[in-house]
């Protein structure tokens, strides 16, 4: 009798161990995986996504874990009851996978065509010519540039698309029936991003393998999957055909990944968050075109905040002992404003030059020409006792949080620290009645204070560099991909704390990110950025609504609009 379903998952309960305490992280799901079928499963981290994808690779930790009841069925046969070396003949030949961050996935100490050839040596009897070929025809396959070059880097030396797709080469090298993608485009730039998903997709169709998508991104599964299951606190809570679940979505979960994520037909005055959906109290207020023209009107009547003035950074790079050294031009002639009060938005791609551009205007790595104007005074060449003066006026908020905090400091003595070496407040008593009023006011309590930035999740950590930025009282805070690590529903929470404290304390944001659904909810003026010049420049919903030149017209094109 042929077997309908190549994977079939049922009643599966799995357990985490610590302390002889067990606690249950997935609860009873059930589903379906049938041949040449795309299935997504999205929800929030910690919804227990990665958890089940590991049980089907049989890749749990099993000194702290444990599937408690449930079977897994794989072409008819119980994946729970597998051996270690029944799934070594199984992983990579008939389920493989592609992890969420490539440059930990890849061995740095491996050219990527070796890499890829240790998973057909493992499964094939091929000569050592044949399975050169094979390699090179699977970068070919992958749209790779250049595959006798890419066969003989490291992966450091390629960009991260091209680090994905040597992932997806490994991943398809044995025509596997069944392919697990773990959020396989979380931090790739938006137009990479379309790449990726457009490569898979032809991929399936022209090898009728299933796939097994994990996002927490619904818009981005909207574009793939032909069958979509919502996970919640190690639940599946709805789970139905693409159309169905965008269109006519049953659960409040559901309604809340759709609904939290920003917009780019219409900008609200605060995104609705999980909370919002799950306890039936969302309100949506739009903001009208005539409440911004008024607010632009009184934010462009002002003399600049900053002003830029040809800006250029320049790198040299060597080619060689006797040779002239290349010069670079990371950012090349860059001119604007900005005004008290604004949020402009940087947008580009990876390398663009907006992260180099940001540390520019921080002086943290000093432009090779041009002006930088800070309140009408030029801060290109200050000395170092005034940079430490101005960086309490212009300060940044970094993309992962944790890497920025330090581990063996407690909250509370992260953000007193820079508050004694800029002398604010009188005392430590009142400072740290201070840090606390700023924990409350970024969603945090007191009890913070004395805890550390491992007992946080990604969210929470994320307010505590807010905190420790606003803690300074700037007035111009660079936002640099401040939020692109975060899930969906934590990303509306913090947007809205950058929102609510811009009003409360009148800062003024730079706001660099990749992500444009975003950045048109935050920006009065947008900026898009092209290898180190700038591209377009001019209000944010006229640019989304009319750009003119064919790079942002791609940008725009590329961001996942869901059904």
């Amino acid at each position: 009798m042929a077997i309908k379903n190549l994977l079939s998952v049922d009643a599966l309960n799995i357990s985490f161990f610590k302390d002889k305490i067990e606690k249950e992280i997935i609860k009873n799901i059930s589903f379906k995986i049938q041949p040449n079928e795309i299935v997504a499963v999205v929800g929030e981290s910690g919804s227990g996504k990665s958890i089940s994808s590991l049980a089907l690779m049989g890749l749990l930790p099993k000194q702290i874990s444990k599937i408690t009841s449930g079977s897994i069925l794989f072409e008819g046969k119980d994946l729970v009851k597998y051996s270690e070396k029944e799934f070594q003949n199984l992983r990579g030949k008939d389920i493989a996978m592609i992890f969420q961050e490539p440059m930990s996935s890849l061995n740095p100490s491996m050219t990527c065509g070796k890499q890829v050839e240790e998973i057909l040596k493992q499964h094939f009897k091929l000569s050592a010519s044949e399975i050169k070929s094979e390699v090179l025809s699977l970068f070919d396959k992958v749209k790779l540039p250049n595959p006798e070059r890419i066969y003989k880097v490291y992966p450091h030396e390629i960009s991260g698309g091209q680090k994905q797709r040597v992932m997806i080469a490994m991943a398809i090298a044995c025509k596997p029936k069944l392919l697990i993608a773990d959020e396989p485009t979380t931090a790739l730039d938006v137009t990479v991003q379309k790449e990726i998903l457009e490569l898979l997709k032809t991929i399936q169709t022209e090898t009728k393998m299933s796939v097994l998508f994990i996002s927490h991104d619904l818009s981005l599964v909207s574009e793939l999957a032909n069958r979509v299951l919502v996970m919640y606190k190690g639940k599946i809570v709805e789970q139905g055909t693409t159309e169905e679940i965008f269109n006519r979505p049953k659960h409040n979960y559901t309604k809340a990944l759709i609904g939290a994520r920003p917009s780019t037909d219409y900008r609200l005055k605060q995104l609705p968050t999980i909370s919002d959906f799950m306890n039936n109290s969302v309100s949506a207020t739009i903001i009208s075109d005539t409440e911004r023209e008024a607010n632009h009107k009184n934010l462009y009547n002002q003399t600049p905040l900053l002003e830029l003035i040809d800006v250029e950074k320049t790198y040299l790079s060597k080619t060689g002992w006797f040779s002239e050294d290349l010069k670079f031009n990371a950012v090349d002639g860059v001119s604007f404003k900005v005004y008290p009060g604004e949020t402009l938005g940087l947008v580009g791609e990876s390398g663009c030059g907006k992260s180099t551009l940001g540390n520019a205007i921080l002086q943290l790595d000093k432009a090779t020409s041009g002006q930088i104007l800070y309140k009408g005074n030029n801060i290109t060449h200050l000395t170092r006792s005034q940079i430490r003066l101005l960086r309490k006026e212009i300060q940044i908020i970094f993309q992962d949080p944790f890497a920025s905090l330090n581990p063996r400091l407690t909250v509370g003595n992260a953000i007193l620290e820079p508050m004694k070496v800029h002398n604010i407040g009188t005392s430590n008593n009142l400072r740290k009645e201070k840090v606390i009023d700023i924990l409350e006011k970024v969603g945090l309590d007191a009890s913070a204070f004395n805890r550390y930035p491992h007992e946080f999740s990604g969210g929470q950590r994320q307010r505590i560099g807010i905190a420790r930025t606003i803690a300074l009282e700037p007035q111009l805070i660079v936002c640099d991909e401040s939020v692109s690590a975060l899930d969906i529903s934590v990303q509306a929470q913090v947007l809205n704390l950058l929102n609510d404290l811009k009003t409360k304390f009148g800062f003024t944001y730079i706001f660099i990110s990749h992500d444009l659904a975003v950045v048109k909810y935050m920006a009065d003026q947008l900026l898009v950025m092209n290898k180190g010049k700038i591209e377009e420049i001019g209000d944010a919903d006229h640019i989304y609504a009319s750009p003119k030149k064919d790079y942002t017209k791609k940008l725009i094109h590329a961001i996942p609009k869901g059904l």
